[in-house]
C-alpha cells in the first residue's frame, strides 16, 4: 500500500455528486497494490497519524496530525502504482482490482479515524477535482512493502 501524504493549509475534493474540504492537516493520497492486506493499512495509519512533519515553535518538524489536531483527507489513488518504464502508455497492473481495493481502502479510513484523526473522502473510484494547498511544501512517501518512509 502505498501513500503520498502532503501538509496542507486545506485541501477539497469535488465530484458531480458531492464536495468536502479540510483545514490545516494532511492530505493523503492512498494507493492499494495487489497483495495488500489489513496489516499494511494499520501500518500506514499508525505512520500517517503520528508522523512528526508539523513544525514546532521554533521551525522543526516535531508534532504530529493528533497533536496538532489537524484533519485528513483521504483520496483513492491507484494511479501511485504505475508504472511508466516502458512505453508511453503507464501500466497499472500493480494496483488491487477495484472491490479489493475499496475495502482496504475504507479499512485504512476506519484506522486513521480510530487513531483519533478528523478523517474526510473523496469518493473511491469516482472522477475527482482535488485542491491541494501545500504547507511548506512538504509531502512525504510512504510504502508499507519496504518499511520506509521517504521525504
Amino acid at each position: 500500500m502505498r501513500a503520498l501524504i502532503q501538509r496542507v493549509k486545506r485541501g477539497g475534493v469535488r465530484t458531480a455528486e458531492a464536495h468536502d474540504s479540510i483545514g490545516a492537516g494532511l492530505v493523503v493520497l492512498l494507493g492499494v497494490g495487489e497483495g495488500d492486506t489489513a496489516a499494511d493499512a494499520d501500518y500506514l495509519a499508525e505512520k500517517t497519524a503520528n508522523l512528526r512533519i508539523f513544525s514546532n515553535a521554533a521551525g522543526k518538524f516535531d508534532h504530529s496530525l493528533l497533536e496538532t489536531g489537524g484533519e485528513a483527507l483521504v483520496i483513492s489513488q491507484f494511479t501511485l502504482y504505475a508504472d511508466a518504464s516502458k512505453g508511453r502508455r503507464p501500466d497499472f497492473s500493480g494496483a488491487a482490482k477495484p472491490a479489493e481495493a475499496a475495502g482496504l481502502y475504507n479499512y485504512f479510513v476506519k484506522a486513521l479515524r480510530e487513531k483519533g484523526a478528523p478523517v474526510r473522502t473523496g469518493i473511491f473510484a469516482a472522477d475527482m477535482e482535488v485542491e491541494i494547498i501545500n504547507d511548506g511544501p512538504v509531502t512525504i512517501w510512504l510504502d508499507s512493502k519496504g518499511k520506509q518512509a521517504t521525504v
